[in-house]
Order: C-alpha cells, then sequence, then structure tokens
C-alpha cells in the first residue's frame, strides 16, 4: 500500500515530514537525539519515504511535549498515547502496540493488587503528562497523584506508597533493586498510535490509518519491534 503523494502537502505542509520523537519511552525509541532508533522512528522515516519528502526528528524527554510539538505547529506526526484529553487537540491513527501501565511499590507494601492503590492516603508517583497520568487523574477517586519528572524518581524523592510506569522498565528496574516489587494486575492496557494535528483533516487522517494498518498486516510492526530488542508480541492486533 502506498500513500498519495498528492497527500504530502497536507500531511507535510513544509515540503519535509517533521516527527516528534519520544526518548522518553524506551519502548518507542532509544539512543540519542543525534542518532535515534526504535519503532517510532523506523515508522517515521518509512511514512517520510512513502510521502516523497525528506524526514526531520525532533527528540523529546516526555510525551507531553511530543503532544506540544502538534498543538504550537513545529511538528506534523508524533507518537502517543490514545487518550481522550487528548484526542481534543489531535488525531489519531488506529494503534500500532499495546503496552502496559503497572505500579511499583517497597517490597513490604501493603499493596497486594492495582485495586488495592485506590484508598484514602495513598499517594502515586506518575509522569507529568504521561498517559497514565491522564489515566489516573481521571479513574483514581481516592488516592492523591503526584506528578514530577518521572514517575519512580518522584515515588522515592517523596517517599511515595506507590509510583506509575511503563511494565518493561519497570520489570528492568525491581530486577536491580530487589526493595521494590511490581504490583498485578496492570492498571491499564496503553495504546499508542499515531497522531497528526487536528487541521490537517478527514482525507490526511484516513491516509494516515490506511498506512498503519499496511504496517500492521505486512509485519512492518513486528519486524522493527524485534530489530529494536523489543517484543514484537506488543505489535496491536
Amino acid at each position: 500500500m502506498t500513500i498519495d503523494q498528492a497527500l504530502a502537502p497536507r500531511l507535510a505542509p513544509t515540503g519535509v515530514l517533521r516527527a516528534v520523537i519520544n526518548l522518553g519511552n524506551p519502548v518507542l525509541a532509544h539512543g540519542t537525539p543525534e542518532e535515534p532508533g526504535g519503532i517510532t522512528v523506523a515508522i517515521a522515516r518509512e511514512l517520510a519515504g512513502r510521502l516523497g519528502v525528506p524526514l526531520a526528528l525532533e527528540c523529546v524527554d516526555a510525551a507531553r511535549r511530543s503532544l506540544a510539538g502538534l498543538t504550537d505547529g513545529t511538528a506534523d506526526v508524533a507518537f502517543l498515547a490514545v487518550e481522550p484529553a487528548r484526542e481534543v487537540e489531535v488525531r489519531f491513527s488506529p494503534a500500532y502496540l499495546t503496552i502496559e501501565g503497572v505500579y511499583v511499590v517497597a517490597l513490604d507494601s501493603p499493596v497486594a493488587t492495582a485495586p488495592d492503590v485506590d484508598r484514602p492516603g495513598v499517594r502515586v508517583g506518575v509522569k507529568q503528562g504521561s498517559a497514565y497520568d491522564l489515566f489516573l487523574t481521571r479513574t483514581l477517586e481516592h488516592a492523591e497523584v503526584v506528578r514530577g519528572s518521572d514517575g519512580v524518581a518522584v515515588f522515592r524523592d517523596e517517599g511515595l506508597d506507590v509510583g506509575a510506569g511503563i511494565r518493561q522498565p519497570l520489570t528492568a528496574l525491581i530486577a536491580d533493586d530487589e526493595s521494590l516489587r511490581l504490583v498485578e494486575p496492570a492498571f491499564m492496557q496503553i495504546q499508542q498510535a499515531v497522531a497528526l494535528p487536528r487541521d490537517r483533516g478527514e482525507e490526511a487522517a484516513d491516509a494516515l490509518a490506511a498506512f498503519v494498518h499496511d504496517l500492521l498486516d505486512s509485519g512492518f510492526v513486528r519486524q522493527e519491534l524485534a530489530a529494536a530488542g523489543q517484543d514484537p508480541g506488543l505489535a496491536a492486533d
């Protein structure tokens, strides 16, 4: 499947596809701002190639900065978790992969399962503006959300009861720190999609959706996840 290159002015109005890469999510991207890699970089390169335009990557360290690139007009596409609060400002493609949000606690914590977290007096550390920040802010009825530059960092620095984050890096964390454990089950499924500004129109959004479906159907997403050292099984169905 190819994208009609006549849509390039819609998807890349400057003549260059400007993509924001979030190096703060190791499942999506890795490396340095000078040499980024990972599934999102691969998707951005593939999209630019099919449109027949050059690619410019801007690397950031948080999802909220990816979103800002779309809303302030400095980016054409970003790679974000689908969230109702974001859908007001951007359009999402179908999900290309799904990751899990999980809690981490001290080994002797009384929190046994994920539902135990939502109790009065429990404080949960999150990365400000992350998908799990938005989700927990919307869904927790009793626990308090405490925001910082990183969910684990604020959990540790402020002596909180719980830290929230993505399963893969938190699994690596507890492997190196026997004083911590994960809480099961996951508290959310995080669907990752390609996002573009709302003003790009229905035709551009439809073309982006078809592009993502093709990446999934062709095995591109699974292949690039494996190449990046990530589980190919994370690819969306």
